[in-house]
This record gives C-alpha cells, sequence and structure tokens, in this order.
C-alpha cells in the first residue's frame, strides 16, 4: 500500500478579490478629481501602491492650508541639503500641516491694529501646533516644537505633475475687521493686477425691521438713510468726507490691495513649477478674498517677471484708476440692509478707458455670490466717483 501524500497544489489558497483592481484607472482618477483635498489624497496613497501611482495624475487639487510658509527664504546650505536627503514621492502630504504667512502681511498692522497683535501672538505662542516659517526649504520644512514638521504647499505640491484647476484656502482673511463689518475682495492678477473689486460695508442688519441706533457706524443718521435706488440721485453726503468715512474706505482698499498682492508674490513657485494649470484660485475660509488667475494670466507671469515691492514681500500695485459707489443705507430684495455700502472697482492706469467702460456692468455683478452681488449691482446703479491712486 502506498503511503499517502499531501498534494503540494493544495497547499496554496487562492487570495481575495480585490475588487477595486476591478475598477479602471479613468474612473478612479475621476474618484480622487472629486476628492480633491491633498490630505484625504494622502491618505488614499496608502491604500494601495496602484493608488499611490495614480494620485499624483489628479488634475483637481484642493489645499486647505493651517498656515504657510514662505518659499523665499530659502539658503543655499538648504538646498544642498535638500537634494542629499531623500524623501517618498508622497512623504510632504502624509505629513501635511503648514507654517504661516505672517511676515509678508505684517505692513497690514499699521492700518488694522486688532489684527496685528493677533499675529504677533500665533507668532510667539510657545505651544502653537504650527510655527512660522523662515523659509520653506529651510532643513527641507520647518520643524515645530511638538515635532511636527511643516511643509510649504510648493513642496506639497511638487508630488503632482499633471494640475489643471488648483484651489488653495487659507485659514482665514488677513484683514482684522470690527465685528460686524462686512469686507470682501476680489482680484485678478497676471504678473501685476489686472483689476481688483472691493464691496465693504460700516454694517449689516439682517432683520429690516430690527431696532437700530440712531446713528450708524458711519456717524449717519438713520431717519435721513434712504434705499440704494433713491431719490437722492446716488450723491456722497458731505457728512462723509468729515466724519472720516472717506477714510475707512481708503484704509479698506489699500488693505485689500496689499492682502491680494502678497498673496500673488506667494503663487510664483507653485505657478513657475505647475505649466499644466489652467486655474488657480488663493481664498480664505472667512470668504473675505479672492485671487483668481485664469490659465492666460498663469502664462503672462511665467514670461514677464513680477515687479516684487521693495517695502515687504508682495508684489508691486501699478498706478491705480479707481471707481466707487456708495449708499449710506442699501436694502436688498431679502431684506437685508447694508449701512455705509461701499463698492470699489479698481483697475491699473494703464488700461483703456474704453475697457473699463465696456466690461464694468459684467465684470462687477458677477464679481461676488449672493446676495453680495445683488448688492453690486444695486451700486452700480448709483452715481460713479473716480479717484486715482500712485503705485506702492
Amino acid at each position: 500500500m502506498c503511503p499517502v501524500r499531501s498534494d503540494p497544489i493544495h497547499r496554496f489558497h487562492s487570495l481575495p478579490l480585490d475588487h477595486f483592481d476591478r475598477l479602471p484607472d479613468s474612473l478612479l482618477l475621476l474618484i480622487f478629481n472629486k476628492i480633491g483635498d491633498v490630505k484625504a489624497l494622502g491618505r488614499c496613497c496608502l491604500v494601495s501602491r496602484r493608488f499611490h501611482s495614480l494620485v499624483p495624475q489628479v488634475d483637481n487639487v484642493l489645499v486647505r492650508v493651517d498656515c504657510v510658509i514662505s518659499d523665499d527664504d530659502s539658503s543655499p546650505s538648504s538646498s544642498s541639503s535638500d537634494k542629499s536627503r531623500p524623501a517618498g514621492p508622497f512623504s510632504n502630504l502624509l505629513r501635511l500641516v503648514f507654517g504661516g504667512i505672517v511676515k509678508p502681511l505684517q505692513a497690514l498692522g499699521q492700518f488694522l491694529g486688532p489684527k496685528r497683535s493677533l499675529l504677533n501672538e500665533t507668532v510667539n505662542a510657545p505651544s502653537s501646533s504650527s510655527s512660522v516659517g523662515r523659509g520653506a526649504d529651510d532643513d527641507d520644512a520647518e520643524m515645530g516644537q511638538a515635532g511636527v514638521t511643516h511643509h510649504s504647499p510648493t513642496q506639497v505640491l511638487r508630488n503632482f505633475n499633471e494640475i489643471r484647476f488648483l484651489r488653495i484656502e487659507l485659514p482665514s482673511g488677513e484683514l482684522g475687521i470690527d465685528d460686524g463689518v462686512l469686507l470682501k475682495w476680489r482680484a485678478d492678477f497676471g504678473s501685476t493686477l489686472d483689476n481688483c473689486i472691493i464691496l465693504g460695508a460700516a454694517s449689516v442688519i439682517n432683520d429690516v425691521h430690527s431696532q437700530v441706533s440712531e446713528y450708524g457706524n458711519d456717524g449717519f443718521c438713520s431717519n435721513n438713510c434712504i434705499t440704494g435706488n433713491g431719490d437722492d440721485n446716488g450723491s456722497i453726503p458731505e457728512s462723509f468726507y468729515t466724519n472720516g468715512g472717506l477714510k475707512l474706505r481708503v484704509v479698506w482698499t489699500i488693505s485689500s490691495l496689499i492682502a491680494a498682492s502678497a498673496r500673488h508674490y506667494l503663487l510664483q513657485p507653485i505657478i513657475a513649477e505647475h505649466r499644466t494649470l489652467d486655474t488657480l484660485v488663493l481664498t480664505d475660509a472667512d470668504g473675505q478674498g479672492v485671487l483668481r488667475m485664469n490659465r492666460d494670466q498663469l502664462e503672462e507671469l511665467r514670461v514677464k517677471p513680477l515687479s516684487a515691492s521693495s517695502a515687504s514681500k508682495r508684489t508691486q500695485v501699478p498706478a491705480l484708476n479707481m471707481r466707487l459707489w456708495y449708499a449710506p443705507h442699501l436694502e436688498l430684495p431679502n431684506g437685508v440692509v447694508f449701512k455705509g455700502a461701499t463698492l470699489v472697482a479698481i483697475r491699473p492706469s494703464e488700461q483703456s478707458a474704453s475697457r473699463k467702460e465696456v466690461s464694468d456692468a459684467s465684470w462687477l455683478s458677477t464679481a461676488f455670490e449672493e446676495p453680495y452681488g445683488t448688492a453690486a449691482k444695486m451700486l452700480i446703479k448709483r452715481r460713479t466717483y473716480c479717484l486715482e491712486m500712485n503705485s506702492f
């Protein structure tokens, strides 16, 4: 009788089917593009080697930033250390915590004091989970006191090869404003400022029937206030020039332009490295400011180097023509009331007057989401006031 032998074939067990393997690459990329968020994509890289190889091909990317480290302060020594230090394709993604953008924006403190003290507290706080970056390439990244490595957006996005649509979201707006004050801006840039739109209000009343003080934040008597389409022909009251109303609007304008030009300056390394970009948006979680660049504007910046301001790390703002609309009391169709509503449209002086006249209506009315878009449409029907500003 022959001894019983175990069949070696039966020792092998079929591996369980991985259903992800049944999905085509095109479908996975569609899903990854819907996800978009850099941190979530970094986690996807851990799932499998296949995911790890597909994520760099994502073309729609969202970066939610805790703070941003400037990429401009790298030293030669740090650059050489970068070359000698090996890094995994997505090691930056998996350790994603950013440092701060405080340094380029400290100039705002001279206009709006409360924010400056907040920024200084952030810089000096020893227990902060993220630190203010001296430069993105210093020792490959900024190391916090808790042992957390901070990476700049440029370092993280370097792992993506085919970005077409990029959205970067800061944790908050740069401008420190009083409670109840509305301030929103949108700016388009090429190698320098193309246009900027600013919408502001001294206060916003959500219930039109609520009791309000006799005098608004602008010092205007509420009994004399009218709606945006009233019979005052859109004229600005004389008190606007004497009680600080005009000065406040100038502060809003300069501060918004500084914030926009500082954001533009920080985007240079990203734009230079990602030549596939079609659209770039840099916004903030508060919805205070939005900087946008389309494909033509991105290419313009690559071809024509920007002019940097000597005062701080920001793009130099050219000489400007500004158009201002004002309403002491602007009541929107939904019942919301803007007190001291102001709209400012800004273009470089070198742009032709014909272009401004033709494009103002559509350009301004679509700049903001609702209900702010409606407010802009109502304001541009009022009397227009023209101002000029020198380059700074």
